[in-house]
């Protein structure tokens, strides 16, 4: 259980209201004269953020009012956790709510502490121990897809990242495999062991598999980049400071993975994700170079910086051929796709019409938005080549987020249902439960669709 939550009731849990911007003013009429006194001599505006500590007549903290937006009420208790000093609180809300509000919180406690002491502890929140488990399963798969993303490429390099899989696996008593380095060309997984080759940590494909293989075949696909440096064609410094984050695919995976698993959802779970290390050395893949991916096409590197696509490419091959009843990829894919949508709204793609938008459904519920960008048919001879099957990189400058994920679309069946996530994985400002760094996007959406389909 989080540190963050509390199934012991206590008389001394201060009671929070959580008032809707629109609904204050009615709220506001049939409080106490002591609280409405005290909020119009604190001068309290009711605008979503905004908390108020109400003490008792010696001076303790008696309750605490926190307004939160109409348009996305989920996130405003967020930020409580590091507001209110520590002590044990509940929420004065009905049960629904509840849950709600104790998510955000428990998201909002978060803290990545591997290299630096935090600085104090969370505020404890009254949790029934009846939603404690599925509280928990949320949190601490996030965070677990937190942690792998904050965690710097020397703590988090392909043979750490395996390490965290192996642990997960042995958990939940899946099977994992594991192939590493040459033996990765030996079963013709060309395309992952080229982009990785010039890492002293060697690219590897990792799969595991979970559940009964009587029930429904989901299959998920992570890109596994622990870091970018952009290969040959290689980024400005500026642009390799967050590249840690490029695993953060293969983290989300891993996080959804958990979530499933822990909930015990009656699915055959399958997992995989290509890991490497794009760096440079005197036997790392050239511009011009040709590989001969796993589904036999030909693939011209047109920018070495455009990798995630080609270890992917092999991955989704092999998710294919079991034919899933759904495959789903996410990648830190383009930087084309935050132009088009800014960081905090991940793009998706999809080749099938009903799940794709029974998905953002779940994810308009759940608050863990998403926008869906076109598998535009038409660009898809921006990576035409003259000397191979197809480029890894457009020859156009526009629409990159579109070409990325037709080049993806070239190796997954038309008649496999599939969702492409290209995202952030980052939170560049810090906003009520989601911290400035790693963030987990789309998964909470995804659970949510998988449950509702076969749990």
């Amino acid at each position: 259980m989080s540190v963050c939550f509390t199934t012991e009731t206590s008389a001394a849990a201060v009671p929070i209201s959580v008032v809707s911007q629109s609904g204050f003013s009615d709220w506001l009429a049939i409080q106490v004269p002591a609280i409405k006194e005290w909020l119009a001599a604190t001068q309290f505006q009711a605008e979503a953020g905004n908390t108020r500590l109400i003490p008792d007549a010696h001076g303790k903290v008696a309750r605490v009012i926190c307004c939160v937006s109409d348009a996305d009420p989920l996130w405003g208790t967020g930020g409580l956790p590091f507001i209110l000093p520590e002590g044990v609180y509940k929420f004065d809300v009905t049960d629904a709510q509840y849950q709600q509000c104790a998510l955000a919180w428990g998201l909002g406690a978060y803290q990545f502490t591997r290299y630096k002491k935090p600085q104090r502890q969370p505020a404890q929140l009254y949790l029934q121990s009846a939603w404690l488990d599925q509280i928990n399963n949320l949190v601490d798969s996030i965070y677990l897809v937190r942690d792998c993303i904050n965690t710097p490429a020397d703590d988090m390099g392909p043979g750490e990242f395996a390490a965290v899989v192996e642990k997960l696996a042995a958990q939940y008593g899946a099977k994992l495999t594991q192939i590493l380095g040459e033996a990765l060309l030996e079963q013709n997984y060309a395309s992952i062991y080229t982009v990785g080759r010039a890492s002293d940590d060697p690219p590897r494909l990792l799969d595991f598999r979970w559940g009964s293989p009587a029930h429904p075949k989901v299959t998920l696909v992570g890109k596994g980049v622990c870091f970018d440096s952009g290969g040959l064609d290689l980024k400005p410094s500026s642009a390799m400071l967050l590249m840690k984050k490029d695993m953060g695919g293969a983290a989300h995976v891993l996080g959804l993975a958990r979530m499933i698993m822990q909930s015990r959802l009656p699915v055959c779970l399958r997992v995989l994700i290509p890991v490497v290390e794009n760096v440079i050395a005197g036997n790392a893949y050239r511009p011009g170079d040709i590989i001969k991916s796993r589904k036999g096409l030909t693939i011209e590197i047109g920018n070495t910086d455009a990798e995630g696509r080609v270890i992917l490419a092999d991955a989704l091959t092999e998710a294919a051929d079991e034919k899933p009843e759904v495959l789903i990829d996410i990648s830190t894919l383009t930087g084309a796709a935050r132009v088009a949508l800014g960081t905090e709204l991940p793009a998706v793609f999809s080749n099938h019409d009903q799940l794709v938008n029974d998905v953002i459904k779940q994810g308009e519920k759940k608050y863990d938005p998403m926008w869906r960008l076109p598998l535009f048919q038409a660009y898809r001879e921006y990576l035409n080549s003259s000397i191979a099957d197809i480029n890894n990189n457009s020859t156009e400058s526009y629409g990159g987020a579109i070409t990325a994920a037709l080049f993806l679309k070239e190796f997954v069946p038309d008649d496999i249902p599939w969702l492409h996530f290209d995202l952030m994985a980052w939170n560049s400002r810090p906003r009520p439960g989601r911290p400035a760094g790693a963030e987990a996007m789309v998964i909470r959406a995804l659970f949510s669709y998988l449950e509702n389909r076969y749990g």
